[in-house]
């Protein structure tokens, strides 16, 4: 895989619908798949979109509700049917540690390609150099993680202005590999000859009432993926059974300063038509979307 997307396997709530399947978020991050919540029937929607299990790097669950883990074991299973050659790291809340274990008991002998990470609190849990997660405690009916992917920032050559200073061709590399070179008797240096280039993030928040972990998982996100389970008109029940309305879930976006808002996991109480969800939170945060199952949504260039 290569590049950057984000494609869309379930977006329904506890129960599904004709047209939308239980939770399932597949980050294409260059060349790592990065699973969120994998809900029952995932493995069919990946068939759907066209993506092998084989895909799939690392699986990050939110909390041990059904509509958000049971379709791990078939995921597994079908990695390895698929011809995965490396094992799949599966991060979880250390609190939803015995279903998770029923539920590898049930991918059968395949478990053994499973590398476990329960997680404790939130902050940094993996640093692959060039990708790093990490995750926040949110507030639902049982412990819940938001997760989160960041670039680290870099920075970006200015070709002009290395040419004016004699840096040009492989030149350019070396001097980036070393910070700083010579050039006609002259020493420059990186800051002269590129401006910071800020990494990109993703975040996903699910099932929890706004909250302070919410806002810090979706800081400054170039893409944040947020539970709308509610609209305002059902706000008392979304406080009940601690979720989110779709007005509070563009709150969470704004208050981060997130960039862009994709809205999801929407209750089968409003039927199939979600656009609702993204007019209620527009007055709020306008850059939003509301999420159908099979969508692909690539990211913008970087900045």
């Amino acid at each position: 895989m290569s590049g950057r997307e984000l494609v869309v396997l379930g977006t329904a709530s506890q129960v599904p619908t004709r047209t939308r399947n239980h939770n399932g978020y597949l980050l294409r991050w260059d060349s790592t798949g990065i699973l969120f919540d994998p809900g029952e029937g995932t493995q069919r929607q990946l068939t759907h979109a066209g993506v092998p299990a084989s895909a799939v790097d690392v699986i990050c669950i939110t909390h041990a509700h059904g509509d958000h883990c049971l379709g791990l074991p078939g995921v597994v299973q079908r990695r390895v049917l698929d011809g995965a050659r490396t094992p799949v790291h599966l991060y979880y809340p250390a609190a939803a540690s015995t279903m998770v274990d029923a539920l590898l008991v049930a991918s059968g002998p395949a478990a053994a390609s499973v590398v476990r990470h329960p997680v404790e609190g939130g902050g940094l849990v993996h640093d692959a150099g060039t990708w790093r997660l990490s995750c926040a405690e949110l507030d639902h009916r049982v412990p819940a993680l938001g997760w989160r992917v960041d670039e680290p920032d870099g920075r970006r050559v200015l070709p002009e202005r290395a040419a004016a200073l004699g840096v040009r061709g492989p030149a350019v590399g070396a001097l980036l590999a070393a910070g700083s070179l010579e050039v006609e008797g002259r020493r420059v240096t990186v800051d002269e000859v590129t401006v910071p280039r800020p990494g990109q993030s993703f975040a996903l928040v699910m099932d929890t009432r706004p909250c302070p972990g919410a806002v810090e998982v979706a800081r400054g996100a170039t893409v944040l993926v947020c539970e709308s389970t509610f609209l305002e008109a059902d706000a008392e029940l979304a406080q009940a059974y601690a979720h989110c309305t779709a007005a509070q879930a563009a709150g969470i976006a704004r208050d981060a300063g997130a960039e862009q808002l994709l809205l999801t996991h929407f209750s089968q109480r409003y039927g199939d038509d979600v656009e609702g969800f993204a007019e209620e939170a527009r007055p709020v945060f306008g850059r939003v979307q509301a999420l159908r199952d099979l969508e692909r949504m690539t990211f913008p260039r970087r900045r």
